[in-house]
């Protein structure tokens, strides 16, 4: 099989082009991103020189770039490319727009006249807003964003529906709870209170911590896209969570005692607007349709996080001194 990967240097698209090629020897990987401040060519350490691996810096809202990638005849395509961070969203909507709404639509488009015979959108929980006390979020709760990131989501998830429903292209949502794991960029919660603490320095917790959500190891995140590709229904919907509810400040608290740092690092700060109070997933059809099940649970998978960043600090480095944008 030969799979496009679109964000395949970010995050947890670089996660999910490792573990692919670890599972299938025999599939082939074209992995495009534009690198962009959060896009690494370190995240792909260790499969630069594998034949089965191919890159291309794109932008993936550009037509004549993207159509050139897709004369590879391409099987499937995985569509992690996206702007993600809430709070650049609020400073800067234009840009979510462009990457999350154009890029989309554009990807659609291509999928459509190169015939690939499945698309997978890979969104978020955050699509369907906030939560009270009670609750958790399934895969026909209604779509309420509250920020210009989950706004932006959204409407390409619509879309993605809209091209199945017209045009019967093949296609699957993912939305997932809150992700971490090795190669996140510090700007989002657990890489950056690690290297805070590492460093000393004053943790910024948004208002009074309380903000809950659902977190998920990013290697439990692929094997669910993995099930997704290979066994989910045309036209569905699959919610991905860790069914492991923490409020903000708890993590926090965790991360200080793996490194043995004092809680007198913590710095409450003025909350984020729009801040949405709790996420949680509810992931029963995945589990009951697709037979998937996490591997981490909350403990394991932030233990076996905190050794990964203190095993790779020249890769926290990098990122800091902005070295990494060399590449």
């Amino acid at each position: 099989m030969k799979l496009l990967v679109t964000g395949g240097a970010g995050f947890i698209g670089s996660n999910f082009v490792h573990y692919m090629l670890n599972r299938y020897p025999n599939y082939q990987i074209i992995n495009v991103d534009l690198l962009t401040y959060a896009g690494n060519m370190d995240n792909l350490s260790g499969v630069e020189g594998d034949a089965r691996h191919s890159f291309f810096k794109a932008d993936i809202a550009d037509p004549i770039a993207m159509g050139q990638i897709f004369e590879q005849e391409i099987d499937a395509i995985i569509n992690f490319a996206a702007e993600s961070h809430v709070d650049r969203s609020i400073e800067q909507p234009e840009i979510f727009i462009h990457s999350n709404i154009q890029g989309t639509q554009n990807l659609l488009n291509l999928s459509l006249k190169h015939k690939v015979k499945k698309y997978i959108q890979v969104s978020t929980d955050e699509v369907y807003g906030t939560l009270g006390d009670e609750g958790l979020f399934t895969e026909s709760s209604p779509i309420a964003p509250n920020s210009p990131y989950s706004a932006t989501k959204a409407g390409a998830d619509l879309l993605v529906r809209a091209y199945h429903e017209t045009y019967s292209l093949s296609v699957n949502i993912t939305r997932c709870s809150n992700n971490y794991g090795p190669f996140q960029f510090p700007e989002k919660l657990i890489p950056l209170m690690i290297q805070n603490a590492l460093s000393d320095n004053f943790l910024p917790v948004y208002g009074d911590g309380l903000n809950i959500r659902d977190w998920l190891y990013v290697e439990d995140h692929c094997s669910a896209i993995d099930l997704v590709l290979h066994k989910g229904v045309n036209g569905e919907i699959y919610n991905v969570g860790g069914n492991n509810e923490r409020t903000n400040i708890a993590v926090v608290k965790k991360i200080l005692s793996e490194l043995n740092k004092p809680e007198t690092l913590i710095n409450y700060v003025t909350d984020r607007l729009g801040h949405d109070r709790r996420y949680a997933i509810n992931a029963d059809k995945i589990r009951r349709e697709l037979g998937w099940k996490p591997m981490y649970d909350y403990e394991s998978g932030i233990s076996t996080t905190v050794k990964w960043y203190l095993s790779n600090q020249k890769w926290m480095q990098r990122i800091a001194s902005g070295a990494y944008r060399g590449q």
